[in-house]
């Protein structure tokens, strides 16, 4: 066995022996050179996959121990080797050939080209995808560990801040801001949840399962679960060259995105010089050309304009897979998912900043209150309680108070138990005979605060156990995550010692 091929000699392509003409010019640049780009970001799950399987067939005695260990020093060289200048050559088709390339290179074919044995590109490409995936999600689920630790932390110290509540854009009840971001962090802790199920199922091993039908060769599938750290394997070998677990991941991410689009949204509104309620740091802002008092919110807007393309990612990728039932090459992966996972990480990060740097107006917030009705609901309640009418026939006397009170110009601090028993005449027939003070604690947007007694709502001892919810949930999503990346650590030095022993047997 040579190490090295002699000069000259000519290296058949893949496709040589089964096609009369090479690759068209067409064929390279619109098929080869954008596939090899993105495989070339796979370039270390390429490489765990190769020597997982090899070591595999020479503990298996399928591989002589000689073989093995050429093919794995060939590729402990590519390990060490910068993915930005690993030697390609489009003519030569797909990675695994890239990398079968270099190993010839280095050693004659019929030592080098048996690393493929019991395996199709079908399946290796399967295993390196479903790997590159599953360390991407473990990014996304890192950066919405730091997010949520951003906004939990946020709403504790804004946890009594006092402002309206909106519904259809108008005030509603009075609200907490650090309430409003609990319901922000809730719906993360659900979009968390949907990614570690959709990893669970990324997370499993397809090598073995070859072109479709298994093989003949006593591969271990077992073991290379094992050496990369997988979950657990793909039962049907008919599956293991199917995609469909992609769909549900960039399904979960544009989750993610539309929670983040509608926080953004809400801090921009509530940043206009309207509201006043919140202020981006400069750090995060722009400024406009013509208008020089103008300081916009930049970067709530960036978040905004990348939720807008997750909207289409799930149904791209199930128009991506349509025919995959038909075996088809092309639609057995999704390109779109790299960008996913870009989009997502970046404005994790990105938001992280504006959040943990948000400044918030809590005393804007609650003159916005001055005047306003948004206790009315609290006021048709006490009525009820003292009354006995029912809900519906206090909603009438309320209503029609406030349309008095407006058109009149008078306000929730100035009305009159006089003037609700003149609007319950005209809408009930009956005076009701309210006590001022009552009237005037009925409609004190602090004490509606307060006095909110059901789990989940804004008094001030529901946010504190809200936070501390919130708290535990984020220290369960951490300790998931410290103990994922421990366990393919785990896995990954097994493969690394694995490696070892073979080249060192080889060595001696």
């Amino acid at each position: 066995m040579t190490m090295n091929k002699p000069v000259g000699e000519h290296e058949t392509l893949l496709t040589e022996a089964r096609l009369g003409t090479p690759p068209s010019q067409a064929l390279i640049k619109y098929h080869d050179i954008p596939a090899l780009a993105r495989e070339k970001r796979q370039f270390r799950e390429f490489n765990a996959v190769d020597r997982a399987h090899t070591v595999m067939l020479a503990e298996q005695g399928i591989l002589p121990p000689a073989v093995a260990g050429l093919i794995l020093e060939g590729l402990v060289e590519i390990r060490g080797m910068d993915p930005e200048t690993f030697p390609m050559d489009p003519m030569k088709g797909s990675f695994l050939l890239q990398i079968e390339s270099f190993l010839f290179a280095r050693m004659s074919e019929d030592v080098g080209g048996q690393m493929h044995t019991g395996r199709s590109r079908i399946d290796q490409g399967a295993t390196v995808r479903r790997l590159y995936k599953r360390n991407r999600l473990l990014a996304v689920l890192d950066r919405m560990n730091g997010f949520r630790a951003a906004l939990i932390d946020k709403a504790a110290l804004h946890s009594h801040a006092i402002m309206p509540g909106y519904t259809h854009m108008q005030q509603a009840q009075p609200w907490v801001f650090g309430h409003y971001l609990l319901s922000i962090v809730s719906r993360l802790d659900d979009d968390f949840d949907r990614l570690v199920e959709a990893y669970a199922r990324v997370n499993l091993n397809p090598l073995g399962a070859v072109g479709l039908s298994g093989t003949s060769w006593p591969l271990d599938r077992r073991r290379t679960t094992e050496l990369l750290g997988f979950g657990g394997l793909i039962d049907n070998s008919k599956l293991g060259r199917e995609a469909f677990y992609a769909a549900e991941a960039i399904a979960a991410l544009s989750f993610v995105m539309s929670t983040l689009n509608d926080l953004a949204t809400d801090l921009h509104i509530w940043s206009s010089t309207e509201f006043g309620f919140v202020e981006s740091d400069d750090a995060y802002c722009g400024t406009s050309s013509i208008f020089p008092q103008k300081k916009n919110p930049a970067g709530l807007e960036t978040v905004k304009k990348a939720a807008g393309g997750a909207i289409t990612w799930l149904a791209t990728a199930l128009a991506t897979f349509r025919a995959e039932g038909t075996g088809d090459q092309a639609v057995r992966d999704l390109p779109l998912i790299d960008d996913a996972f870009d989009t997502v990480e970046g404005v994790l990060d990105l938001f992280t900043g504006i959040i943990e740097t948000l400044i918030v107006h809590e005393k804007r917030m609650r003159a916005a209150l001055d005047g306003s009705w948004c206790t009315a609901s609290n006021l048709a309640d006490v009525i009820v309680r003292e009354t006995g009418l029912s809900f519906r026939q206090v909603h009438h006397a309320v209503a029609r108070l406030v349309r008095i009170a407006l058109a009149e110009k008078i306000t929730p601090e100035t009305v009159t138990a006089q003037l609700l028993d003149r609007a319950a005449e005209e809408t009930l027939g009956r005076r009701l005979g309210m006590d001022e003070t009552m009237l005037r604690t009925a409609l004190d947007p602090d004490i509606f605060v307060k006095t909110r007694m059901t789990v989940g709502s804004v008094a001030p001892s529901e946010i504190d156990r809200m936070v501390e919810v919130a708290r535990g949930r984020l220290a369960s999503g951490l300790g998931w995550h410290r103990a994922e990346n421990a366990r393919i650590a785990t896995a990954s030095a097994k493969l690394d010692a694995a490696t070892d022993a073979i080249l060192v047997a080889h060595r001696q």
